[in-house]
């Protein structure tokens, strides 16, 4: 189970602990006890309604539910919170501008603000009817073509290689004077798929395509993948799970012949150079909140960071009227257009927006629902569980009992969820799985209901149908479900 794959891992990743050496032997038989999956579904499990841990957010459910600082942050953290909420809210401006803390936006963009695509800290969706594809954009690689690219590739100094002329995503706006890339265009194809009791559910196919090409033709080679924006709740959580919890659940030679075969993602951390598990971004290509954090400053918002300092964003080297503009840089500010504090800030709210309480944690079928989704194998990517380092960096991330429903490894989905992309560790098949906690209240928080990488399932039952893959197994069981059961099911989903 603790077998390791993908290039570079060798020379680089093998000096990752495989026990938790943050406990003492009592600890770590502790832990393991207190993780183990239950067996007993005739009530909820203790603490269970607390998925967050201590930092748990028991505030009212409305449409800031998921904008909540942990619970146990001092008051001096709380306050750096509240900086970085205010920042992560900050409309950015075009250069030159008498906002001088301000300006730097571009010239390529996607988004004005983090706020502007992680609405409400919940999740994006795609363009439907007069909404607009703010929280949604498209990522461009390519497959390399060089000893070179291919070596940068396999030493995770790059994660993927961008398209020559329009980078590694598709800048839907652009600041005044410069056209913007092109317009991310959706085409979806209806599929009916019948289910076992007679029900039939209807699944749209995506099929993505670029209008209004800026600046000429793109490589031909280069793939398109659709990206919405995911909720930000618990990520300095998902930062402190102790690398050797990830390792234990990772099977990549399916070793214990149940189907699934996890694998651990690898990435490059900026901040060391050195190699650690990949655990934020829908392929688990970056390994920290930072790092996360100062790739969507780059790339969504054109924002140059102390780690991404590139003031043009993501312009290339084919787009020279973007070039030329100025950027944002102001030499009694600091190097880059947002220098630090601004990133730190931003990072420490990111990794502290709270996870909210659940719900009905001992109704009866929330209950029925629960033993239906374990004995439908899906704890076997959605772990239930974890109990975080005690060496995490933040205190209020410490010794945390979590209930995440991941685990936080790449897995096989299919050809029906495939972009035909590699990103990192991943392959075009391959997605990280992502946490549960918070599902429920994406209706609440968002005013939708879409799921997935790219929002084509407009309800928990689309998605879960269009598992494949490693979870064929468990698409299949719940296709099989009768109504009654399928609904438990989707109400232990709504009370995550």
């Amino acid at each position: 189970m603790f077998a390791l794959s993908g290039p570079g891992w060798a020379a680089d990743g093998a000096g990752l602990p495989q026990i938790r050496d943050d406990l003492t032997d009592k600890d770590r038989t502790r832990v393991q006890r207190v993780v183990r999956p239950t067996g007993n579904f005739q009530s909820p499990e203790r603490f269970e309604r607390m998925q967050g841990g201590a930092g748990t957010s028991t505030k009212l459910v409305n449409r800031d539910a998921l904008s909540q600082f942990n619970a146990n942050l001092s008051f001096e953290q709380e306050e750096t919170f509240k900086l970085g909420n205010a920042l992560f809210r900050k409309l950015w401006v075009s250069s030159p501008s008498s906002t001088l803390a301000s300006d730097g936006l571009g010239p390529l963009f996607n988004a004005r603000a983090c706020q502007s695509c992680h609405i409400k800290d919940g999740r994006g969706h795609p363009p439907e009817g007069a909404a607009d594809a703010t929280s949604m954009f498209l990522r461009l690689a390519r497959p390399a073509r060089t000893d070179e690219e291919r070596k940068a590739l396999e030493d995770f100094v790059v994660a993927s290689l961008p398209d020559p002329v329009y980078g590694g995503q598709l800048q839907d706006l652009a600041v005044p004077g410069l056209k913007a890339e092109g317009r991310m265009v959706i085409a979806y194809e209806e599929q009916p798929v019948e289910l076992a009791d007679g029900t039939v559910v209807s699944l749209r196919r995506p099929d993505y395509s670029v209008a209004d090409l800026g600046y000429g033709p793109m490589d031909t080679e280069t793939t398109l993948s659709p990206r919405m924006t995911p909720q930000m709740i618990g990520m300095g959580l998902i930062e402190a799970i102790h690398p050797a919890d990830l390792l234990a659940h990772a099977d990549p030679d399916d070793r214990d012949g149940d189907g699934v075969s996890g694998r651990v993602a690898m990435a490059r951390d900026p901040a060391t150079g050195k190699l650690a598990i990949g655990r934020f971004g829908w392929k688990a290509q970056n390994a920290t909140v930072r790092q996360q954090t100062a790739d969507a400053f780059a790339g969504d918002i054109g924002i140059a960071t102390p780690d991404n300092p590139a003031g043009h964003g993501d312009c290339t080297p084919h787009q020279t009227e973007c070039l030329t503009l100025p950027t944002g840089e102001q030499a009694d500010l600091g190097q880059t257009e947002a220098p630090d504090p601004v990133l730190e800030l931003v990072t420490f709210y990111s990794q502290n927006l709270a996870v909210p309480a659940r719900r009905l944690v001992d109704d009866a079928q929330v209950l029925a629902g629960k033993q239906t989704f374990y004995t439908l194998g899906c704890t076997s990517c959605h772990v239930p569980k974890f109990v975080t380092s005690r060496r995490a960096a933040t205190e209020a991330h410490r010794f945390q009992l979590i209930w995440p429903y991941s685990d936080f490894l790449l897995h096989d989905m299919g050809e029906g969820l495939a972009d035909g992309q590699q990103v990192g560790s991943a392959s075009g098949r391959e997605w990280r799985t992502p946490p549960l906690w918070g599902t429920g209240l994406t209706e609440i928080v968002n005013d939708h209901t879409f799921f997935l990488h790219d929002g084509r399932a407009r309800n928990l039952t689309e998605a879960i149908l269009w598992h494949g893959g490693e979870a064929q197994n468990a698409r299949d069981g719940f296709a099989g479900l009768d109504k009654t059961d399928r609904d438990n099911l989707l109400k232990f989903l709504e009370s995550l």
